[in-house]
């Protein structure tokens, strides 16, 4: 069998609702690896935030940030960061509003704000067990690859129309990513097949929410897991069972990788 590479998200997919790896997704992730395949994350998170699942799984080829922090084999291969100017611009926009925001890059988080209720509960959601520190001013002199903005429903409009070069994504009641205009998942992986020279029909993804369907649709060997959105199942070939109901496994089953 020719050497193909297997994206996989994390965050209902590759983990279970415990946000841990099933048994049977261990196994499966070290099935592919004896036959000689690349297996690889796509993933919304910051690199910080699963550091101890790539040490687990022994992977060292990621997509971040939706895309926006690239690594093969351990080494940085892309980075997108924020527009500094327009993120210092939708901070002073954020103060006058009362919305906190979260600084992220490639180590760290920090909030603008010294305590915040809707950070608190919104990233407690995430179960990683940490929460970012204070300091108002991390985003000046360093890259920071996504930022974090925590309002209402509806209370994101005025930023949308004023900061075109960012893209805004809901996640939480309370929170919104803020991204890099037209980054995506998909952008990122073709920054490592490209490198690596791995052809398309060799290429596999996994996914199960709304910034996995650009990968979902442009991979045509792509699996939506049982627990996906409806969108996730329409855009991909294969529907497996839940991320709690050994999805991956049946999925690479379907895909006829193991």
């Amino acid at each position: 069998m020719e050497k193909s590479i297997i994206f996989f998200d994390l965050d209902g997919t590759l983990l279970n609702d415990n946000k841990q790896v099933n048994d049977s997704t261990r196994e499966a992730v070290a099935a592919l690896k004896e036959q000689g395949h690349i297996v690889a994350i796509a993933t919304g998170r910051a690199p910080f935030l699963f550091e101890h699942i790539r040490k687990e799984l022994n992977i060292d080829t990621y997509v971040s940030y939706n895309g926006s922090y690239v690594v093969l084999e351990g080494e940085v291969v892309f980075t997108n960061p924020l527009n500094d100017k327009a993120l210092e611009q939708l901070t002073n926009l954020a103060l006058q509003h009362d919305h906190a925001v979260v600084y992220m890059d490639h180590e760290d988080m920090r909030a603008n704000v010294p305590d915040s209720e809707r950070v608190t509960e919104s990233i407690g959601t995430l179960q990683i067990g940490t929460l970012p520190t204070h300091d108002p001013l991390y985003y000046k002199d360093r890259f920071i690859y996504q930022s974090l903005l925590f309002c209402a429903e509806g209370e994101e409009k005025p930023y949308e129309t004023l900061f075109g070069t960012f893209d805004f994504i809901r996640w939480h009641p309370f929170s919104l990513d803020v991204l890099p205009a037209g980054g995506s998942k998909f952008k990122g992986i073709g920054k490592i097949t490209e490198k690596l020279g791995i052809p398309l029909e060799r290429q596999y993804a996994f996914g199960d929410a709304l910034n996995d369907l650009e990968m979902l649709q442009g991979i045509p060997n792509s699996v939506a897991m049982g627990n996906g959105l409806p969108e996730a199942k329409e855009a991909a070939k294969w529907v497996t069972t839940s991320n709690n109901e050994d999805g991956i496994a049946q999925g690479l089953k379907l895909a006829g990788l193991l």
